[in-house]
């Protein structure tokens, strides 16, 4: 589930190990290079956090912060 903190949508996704989260992170690479929207992002082990904001609209949450979370969502599945 998606929250907003501090102006950001933000989630924290874990797997099984760090092969997983880390397989999870290219393919969400992948669509965030498609979408020319990139997430910030920390990795620790087998959890993957995640942060969305625009950093072009003066770091406000937009569209393109709903889409690539839907996006990343699909991934997660």
């Amino acid at each position: 589930m998606w929250t907003e903190k501090d102006g950001k949508l933000e989630q924290t996704f874990k797997f099984k190990d760090f092969s997983e989260a880390f397989a999870f992170m290219t393919r969400v690479a992948m669509v965030a290079e498609s979408m020319q929207h990139h997430p910030d992002w920390s990795n620790s082990y087998n959890q993957v956090k995640i942060t969305l904001v625009t950093h072009d609209e003066g770091n406000k949450i937009t569209e393109k912060d709903h889409q690539l979370a839907e996006a990343i969502d699909k991934i997660s599945r």
